[in-house]
């Protein structure tokens, strides 16, 4: 009788961790900031305000791109809101940045993320720290990843892209680590002025 009871109890709590995962799907994303960006040790701001001539002159980001790793670290901030009429929830996931389709980083999120129903939100800092240098070697992804950083600095004007984030929350089953099938796919279009 005891064991039935366990089990019973198990399931419950495994079908209340699905029910927070599956809410996050119809919560609404949005990407608020990037903090403490730099490329190989150079921080954004001084990219951005950068003429291609200043690029080459920067040693560390010449010495990157010779060695083919060039580490990109920041914190993206990713604000959830449920406007729903469940909580929505997971206790950490895994994720991944792509742009233009690329992954730019992937990694994981130790951290227990509650947002309440009808209209409850919260932020999650997204440590990201990866190599670029496949991303970047490429001209074109190059020359649109310059003109997104640089232009909104420059002429004032608003440059904007789409990133994607892909999550994969882990749920806990009596006292094990189980993935949930599939990722959350958020689209999201950002401006250039996240980075001031």
């Amino acid at each position: 009788m005891l064991s039935l009871i366990a089990i019973f109890l198990g399931s419950c709590g495994v079908n209340h961790q699905l029910d927070l995962a599956k809410a996050l799907e119809d919560c609404k994303y949005d990407i608020v900031s990037a903090d403490s960006v730099t490329v190989a040790g150079v921080d954004i701001n001084r990219l951005k305000s950068a003429t291609t001539t200043d690029l080459k002159r920067m040693p560390a980001l010449a010495l990157a791109f010779l060695q083919q790793n060039i580490p990109l670290r920041g914190t993206v901030n990713l604000k959830i809101t449920n406007p729903t009429e469940k909580d929505a929830g997971i206790n950490q996931f895994e994720y991944k940045l792509l742009v233009k389709g690329q992954e730019l980083a992937n990694g994981f999120v130790d951290q227990k993320i509650s947002v309440p129903s009808g209209g409850g939100s919260t932020t999650v800092p997204i440590n990201v720290n990866a190599n670029i240098y496949s991303l970047i070697s490429d001209g074109k992804t190059l020359q649109a990843i310059s003109d997104f950083i640089r232009t909104g600095s420059t002429s004032g004007e608003e440059v904007k892209g789409v990133v994607t984030i892909k999550i994969k929350p882990t749920l806990d089953m009596g006292g094990k680590q189980v993935q949930y099938p599939g990722y959350i796919s958020i689209d999201k279009e950002i401006s250039s002025k996240i980075l001031q």
